[in-house]
């Protein structure tokens, strides 16, 4: 006997329709019942979707056990699609519980669908789960392949991490095909801080392939006067640039003691000093062991707050008046407040002190004289 066309039951792909319109309006019991229905009548692309519609609805409601039992039916539909998308949710379920062994297993099952979609983060994370489980090694090669897979979100995050690591071991050839790799398909524009990252790491690949480049140049019998101080040079200047200070003094300290190349390391070293006309000023020793020591900064400030001082206790002198001093004295007094006038800072040095005078906590500082020397 024939069942009557107004008794016939609604096929799948309807009573989903129908599940999903319940479960976006919030009446998730209705949605569940028609999902179920489903996965006892459905093919097996429809109970996946099924199956899945149930894990959300599920979870919805606070059933967590309910809806990852939902997910792993749908994933063993072998569905390409909600298969995987239910591994995906699976995977985020279990982090969520903090449960990281069912979570890298759900994630593994993503890769095994091999879905292009879900891919790239199941990926990433399988990465992060084995660096924080100190497998350095097997998070290398999951963060390789999600940079492989040229993913515009997720290959960025994989590169950083991953060159991280590699120049943390002395790879920076790694590291910067790594780099390479995200940012040929990363548009700046789209994030400009992620840019930046990927770029700085990727300029610091470079300084430690320069210093690796740098470092085997070495002096032999037959060495080069012009290049083998050039690479010192270069080796020195470059090393506190990635935090390696001592190790920068020690390659000037080799160089330097060198009986062969020694003079010629000296003549890099100095090649910024100010020309003196090849007379040896007694300063210049104690540039270049700032210099050798990367405490040029600090040397300057005590110079700088040593000169101030001497200034200070003359142009107070000179602005307290002269009357009564020797001639000669008046003199000397004048030219020592107009030296610092004939330089670029001298200017500032002067406002200081002018401050300074202002501030004084005798009531009624002096002021400064009309002729105060404005120096050459």
């Amino acid at each position: 006997m024939t069942t009557p066309p107004d008794e016939t039951a609604a096929s799948p792909s309807t009573r989903l329709d129908e599940a999903r319109g319940h479960a976006e309006g919030g009446r998730f019991d209705q949605a569940a019942e028609l999902f179920r229905e489903v996965l006892e009548t459905g093919e097996d692309s429809e109970r996946a979707q099924a199956a899945l519609g149930l894990a959300v609805v599920l979870e919805g409601t606070g059933d967590h056990d309910g809806a990852r039992a939902a997910d792993r039916v749908a994933i063993e539909t072998r569905d390409p699609e909600y298969g995987a998308r239910a591994a995906y949710h699976l995977a985020l379920s279990w982090e969520r519980s903090g449960e990281r062994d069912a979570a890298r297993e759900a994630w593994q099952a993503v890769v095994d669908f091999g879905n292009a979609a879900y891919l790239p983060p199941a990926l990433l994370a399988l990465a992060q789960l084995a660096d924080e489980d100190g497998d350095a090694a097997q998070a290398c090669e999951w963060w390789e392949r999600v940079i492989a897979t040229r993913d515009e979100r997720f290959a960025p995050v994989a590169a950083h991490d991953l060159a991280l690591r590699l120049l943390d071991w002395g790879e920076p050839a790694r590291a910067q095909r790594a780099l390479d790799g995200a940012l040929e398909v990363f548009d700046r524009k789209q994030d400009p801080q992620t840019h930046a990252r990927l770029a700085v790491n990727l300029g610091i690949a470079h300084l430690e392939q320069a210093i690796a480049a740098f470092g085997s140049v070495t002096p032999t019998d037959e060495a080069d006067p012009e290049v083998v101080p050039l690479a010192i040079e270069l080796l020195a200047r470059t090393l506190p640039l990635r935090g390696r200070d001592e190790s920068a003094q020690e390659v000037w300290r080799r160089g330097l003691a060198d009986p062969e190349l020694g003079e010629h390391v000296r003549a890099r070293l100095r090649r910024t000093f100010a020309a003196d006309g090849g007379e040896h000023l007694w300063w210049e020793d104690d540039i270049e062991a700032a210099l050798r020591a990367g405490a040029l900064p600090v040397l300057t400030g005590e110079v700088f707050g040593a000169l101030d001082h001497i200034y200070a206790l003359a142009a107070m002198r000179y602005a307290e008046g002269t009357d009564g001093l020797p001639e000669d004295v008046r003199d000397l007094l004048e030219q020592l407040v107009g030296v610092p006038a004939g330089y670029p800072w001298g200017e500032a040095l002067r406002e200081s002190f002018d401050a300074r005078l202002g501030e004084a906590a005798d009531p009624r500082p002096p002021a400064l004289p009309s002729n105060w020397p404005e120096g050459e």
